[in-house]
């Protein structure tokens, strides 16, 4: 691991995140369209097979940027919708910006278990889980707050009606990606082309991502990789009973607003 890419990563877990993030919603639209969630949730992934819909050709880690760019790199997207909207990644809790989203998420013991494994390839991190999950549920491991804060400035801002935002969840479009694109699709007013969205999905899997990232492997340092296996309840397999109950304990009520199991191995 380079010693500039650490001192980015503590730089953005600090206080200057909050002028950073200022500064990168500079130049926002009411008419843009945000693809948002928490980290580790598969927010490259969706952008990957929107960028395929909506460019239509196949996508990299170096293309996609171009069309479903970073927040704060709007000024280089394309527009994709009437008068000038465009299509925009972002990590960030709700924001009054954030007219119109998708808020993709997923249960939040598989985003630790996610950012453990990527944090760790990094070297950002020690090789202790137990400390992770803590750290985890206190919002300390990357600059976007904790995964239960994240999720509810999301959730009240859809109840409340401040913004247009289609809810998510990854684990349904793993099971049904096709259905989950189309879905996605009609919430942009865009037209759902069921045979292409067929051939999108097929060039995405976890497999095909990680040919891609061989390609561009603009994320992932040379002992780890930037794109996970993508599973689902994988924490049923690594979570020790205290770790489940922990996570109860903090996150167990919006766990299962959203629908996911609380119940122990």
């Amino acid at each position: 691991m380079s010693t500039m890419r650490l001192v980015r990563h503590k730089i953005a877990k600090s206080q200057l995140h909050r002028v950073l993030a200022w500064k990168r919603h500079r130049g926002i639209r009411p008419e843009d369209v945000f693809v948002a969630s928490y980290p580790r949730s598969g927010n490259t992934w969706l952008r990957f097979m929107l960028y395929e819909l909506l460019a239509g050709q196949s996508s990299s880690f170096r293309n996609v940027d171009q069309l479903l760019p970073d927040v704060g790199k709007q000024g280089q997207a394309s527009p994709v919708f009437p008068q000038g909207g465009r299509l925009i990644k972002t990590h960030e809790p709700y924001r009054a910006e954030y007219k119109k989203a998708i808020y993709l998420v997923r249960d939040a013991r598989d985003v630790a278990l996610s950012e453990f494994a990527y944090q760790k390839a990094l070297g950002f991190i020690p090789d202790d889980f137990e400390r992770h999950v803590k750290r985890f549920l206190g919002g300390k491991v990357n600059p976007f707050g904790s995964w239960v804060a994240h999720v509810e400035s999301w959730m009240r801002a859809k109840e409340e009606k401040r913004a247009n935002i289609l809810l998510l969840r990854y684990d349904e479009m793993r099971r049904a990606p096709e259905d989950s694109l189309a879905g996605v699709m009609e919430f942009l007013g865009l037209p759902v082309q069921r045979e292409l969205i067929q051939r999108v999905v097929a060039n995405n899997s976890v497999e095909k991502m990680r040919a891609k990232e061989k390609i561009t492997p603009v994320k992932a340092s040379v002992r780890g990789r930037f794109v996970g296996d993508g599973a689902v309840g994988g924490w049923n397999q690594r979570f020790t009973p205290a770790q489940v109950q922990l996570f109860q304990r903090y996150a167990g009520a919006i766990l299962d607003q959203l629908g996911y199991s609380v119940v122990t191995q």
